[in-house]
C-alpha cells in the first residue's frame, strides 16, 4: 500500500470525525443554545449543504495549483472552521463554523479519490479509493465515540478543538507523505460539463443522493432515538456509535473489494437490503439488542455503496474525473442534508423519533429503482458478445464445415 494512501486516510479521519460527531452531541448542543433538537439538526444540514457547494467551487479554484498543495490548503480551511465552531458564542456562529469546515470536505475527497486512483493499477482503483475512505469509517469507530465521550464529560466545545487538532495532524501527514501531483490546469468548464451530461453519470449521482440519504435519515437522530425510544442510557451512546462505525468499516472494505469485480450487482444487493433494514428499524428501535444489531447493519450496508458509487462516477465521467469525483462527494452530502431535513420535519410533525427511518427506507428504495434503470440502460448499450454484423446486407457469410478453420481464424484456446 502506498504511504500516500495512509496520509489521505489520516485527513479523511479528521473530516469524518467532525462530520459525524455532531450526531452524538446533538442534545448537548441544543441545550447549550436553547434550541430544539430538530433545529440543532440544521448543523447536520448546514454542513452537508456546505459540502455540496464547496465541492465544485473548491475543485475548480484548485486547478491553478498542484493537487498536493490544494489538499493542504483544504485541511487549513477545515481546521479554521472547527476552531470557529468550538468558540462560537451563538448558534448562528456555530452553524457558520460548520459550513466553513464543510467547504473543504467535498474537494478533499474528490481530489483525494483521483490521487488515490492514480497511485495504483487500473484494476485496483476501487480498492485504493476504499482505503482512503477507511479513514472516514475508522473515524466512526474511534473519533466519533471518543469525541462524544469527551463532549459529554468535558463539554462539546472541547470536542471541536480536538477535531481541529486532528486536522493539523492530517495536514502534516499530507505534507510529508503525499507525492507531488500535477495540477488540473487542463480543465475546461465547457468540456467538464459536457462529460457530466452523460445520463449514466447523472443516474450514479442521483443514486448517491438517495441511497446515502437513506442512511443519514436514520443516523442523524440516532442519539434521541436510542435514549428516548430504545431506552439506552446517555452513556451508552458512545458504544452504539462505535458499533455503527464498525459496521461502516466492514461495509466500506467489502464494497471496495467487490466493486472492481461486480459493481452493479453489488449496488442492487446493498441498496435492496438497506431499504429493508431501514424499514425494520422502526420496529427494532424499540428493543435494545435488536436496535444495536440494526445500527451495525445500517452502517455496513450504507458504506458498502460508497466505493462502487464513487468508482461508477469516475468510470462514466472518465473525461472529467476530478470535477465529477468532487461533485459525487457533494451528492453524498446533498443526500445527508435532504435526509436530515426530512427527518427533522417528521419528528417536528409529531410522528416520533423512529419516523425518520421510514424516510430513509423510501430514499434507499428510490436509489434501488435508479440502479435498476441504470443497469438496464447499460445492457441496452452493450452489444451481445455472440452477435456479429453480417458482411453484406443481402448475402450471408458461408460457414466452414465442422472441423475446418476459416482463413485467418484464431484457434479457440488462444483467444
Amino acid at each position: 500500500m502506498p504511504l500516500a494512501l495512509l496520509a489521505l486516510a489520516i485527513g479523511a479521519f479528521g473530516i469524518g470525525t467532525t462530520e459525524f460527531v455532531i450526531m452524538g452531541l446533538l442534545p448537548e448542543v441544543a441545550a447549550a443554545y436553547g434550541v430544539t433538537i430538530p433545529t440543532a439538526g440544521l448543523l447536520v444540514t448546514g454542513y452537508a449543504l456546505g459540502v455540496v457547494l464547496g465541492a465544485p467551487l473548491m475543485t475548480v479554484l484548485g486547478t491553478r495549483i498542484s493537487r498536493k498543495r490544494m489538499l493542504m490548503l483544504l485541511m487549513v480551511l477545515f481546521v479554521a472552521g472547527n476552531v470557529l465552531s468550538a468558540l462560537a458564542p451563538t448558534f448562528g456562529v456555530m452553524l457558520a463554523g460548520r459550513v466553513v469546515a464543510s467547504l473543504a470536505h467535498g474537494a478533499f475527497f474528490g481530489i483525494g479519490a483521483v490521487v488515490a486512483a492514480s497511485l495504483v493499477a487500473p484494476r485496483k482503483k476501487a480498492g485504493a479509493i476504499a482505503l482512503m475512505f477507511t479513514g472516514l469509517t475508522v473515524a466512526n469507530v474511534v473519533g466519533v465515540p471518543l469525541g462524544t465521550l469527551i463532549g459529554q464529560s468535558a463539554g462539546w466545545r472541547a470536542t471541536f478543538l480536538l477535531v481541529a487538532g486532528l486536522g493539523v495532524l492530517g495536514l502534516v501527514g499530507i505534507a510529508a507523505l503525499v507525492p507531488e501531483q500535477p495540477r488540473d490546469g487542463g480543465i475546461r468548464l465547457r468540456h467538464e460539463l459536457a462529460a457530466l451530461r452523460d445520463v449514466q453519470v447523472l443516474l450514479a449521482m442521483a443514486m448517491t443522493v438517495l441511497g446515502f440519504g437513506g442512511v443519514f435519515a436514520a443516523i442523524t437522530y440516532i442519539t434521541p432515538m436510542m435514549t428516548r425510544t430504545a431506552g439506552f442510557a446517555d452513556s451508552s451512546v458512545t458504544w452504539l456509535l462505535m458499533l455503527l462505525g464498525l459496521g461502516m468499516v466492514a461495509g466500506n472494505l467489502i464494497g471496495g473489494r467487490f466493486a472492481d469485480r461486480r459493481l452493479m450487482p453489488l449496488l442492487y444487493g446493498t441498496l435492496g437490503a438497506l431499504t429493508v433494514v431501514l424499514a425494520l428499524f422502526t420496529l427494532t428501535a424499540h428493543h435494545k439488542a435488536a436496535a444495536a444489531v440494526t445500527i451495525a447493519l445500517i452502517g455496513a450496508l450504507g458504506f458498502a455503496t460508497v466505493p462502487p458509487l464513487q468508482k461508477r462516477v469516475l468510470d462514466q465521467a472518465a473525461a472529467a474525473p476530478t470535477l465529477a469525483s468532487a461533485l459525487n462527494i457533494g451528492a453524498f452530502n446533498l443526500g445527508n442534508a435532504l435526509a436530515a431535513w426530512l427527518g427533522g420535519l417528521v419528528i417536528a410533525a409529531g410522528y416520533g423519533y423512529t419516523a425518520p427511518n421510514w424516510v430513509g427506507a423510501a430514499l434507499a428504495g428510490s436509489a434501488l429503482v435508479l440502479a435498476l434503470v441504470s443497469g438496464a440502460l447499460e445492457r441496452r448499450r452493450t452489444p451481445s458478445p455472440s452477435s456479429s454484423p453480417p458482411s453484406s446486407p443481402d448475402r450471408a457469410v458461408p460457414r466452414p464445415a465442422a472441423g475446418v478453420r476459416a482463413k485467418g481464424e484464431v484457434p479457440a484456446r488462444t483467444r
